[in-house]
């Protein structure tokens, strides 16, 4: 009875680190995710006020007026 019980509670671990394993590979790969993703949104914010900052302080041009065509 005691090497069945052995077996047994061999099998669970065996399942259980399995289990952990791939629990934890998936934290790490969702944290990896994460990471890109503020690092985008970060060089995105900072491109973002460099343009405005840039278009601040360039003049407008307006377009030149077309005369409308005759009909």
């Amino acid at each position: 009875m005691t090497e069945n019980s052995t077996k047994t509670r061999d099998q669970a671990e065996t399942a259980f680190s399995r289990t952990q394993t791939q629990f934890m590979a998936r934290n790490r790969t969702i944290s990896e995710i994460d990471d890109v993703a503020a690092e985008r949104e970060a060089k995105t914010l900072r491109l973002r006020q460099l343009r405005l900052e840039r278009e601040a302080s360039t003049p407008v041009k307006l377009p030149a007026s077309r005369k409308s065509a005759k009909r």
